[in-house]
């Protein structure tokens, strides 16, 4: 079945339709959800419930970007709500106090570093600067995009990515020294 013949029959609650949609989509979902919560059952339950908010919602999909990215907004949404639900403090910036923050493509970090050793450092970044850090670096997202998901302002976007990158980069120059464990 094509993906678009597969997606009509989904909106028209097919759960044979639904489940293979769901297989298809539901391991890199659960990969995706897993970058943002600190265990494997909180994953598998941000992906689960990125799936039934999708397929209740499947009529608002257009077609205007591909499925896939467009599920994988939605898990991202759940984690993150999930995540705030905790009562994690995301973001806590005075708007007027905020400056332009230049970007910094400034990413000078030894090739011996790992996708790994950056995920890990990623990880011990204070809750604010992580999921911003996370959206922009690991899963590719604009400030325009960051701001929508998290809430914030584009500003605060660029404000919180320039100084988790720079505490990011901190981290990372244990590895660079050689000093990395």
């Amino acid at each position: 079945m094509i993906q678009h013949q597969l997606i009509e029959a989904c909106r028209q609650n097919d759960r044979k339709a639904q489940l293979k949609l769901y297989e298809k989509y539901s391991q890199g979902m659960y990969y995706v959800a897993l970058r943002f919560m600190k265990n494997e059952h909180d994953a598998e339950e941000a992906m689960q419930e990125g799936f039934i908010q999708a397929f209740t919602k499947l009529h608002q999909f257009t077609g205007e970007v591909t499925f896939g990215a467009w599920l994988k907004r939605i898990v991202i949404n759940k984690s993150i709500d999930m995540l705030k639900a905790r009562k994690l403090d995301l973001v806590a910036l005075d708007e007027h106090r905020v400056a332009k923050v230049e970007e910094d493509n400034n990413w000078d970090v030894a090739d011996s570093v790992t996708i790994d050793q950056v995920k890990e450092a990623i990880a011990k970044l204070p809750e604010r600067y992580k999921y911003p850090v996370m959206l922009f670096l690991i899963e590719g997202y604009d400030h325009e995009e960051i701001s929508e998901i998290l809430n914030i302002t584009a500003v605060s976007s660029r404000t919180l990515v320039h100084r988790g990158k720079k505490k990011l980069q901190e981290h990372l120059k244990a590895y660079y020294n050689g000093t990395g464990s």
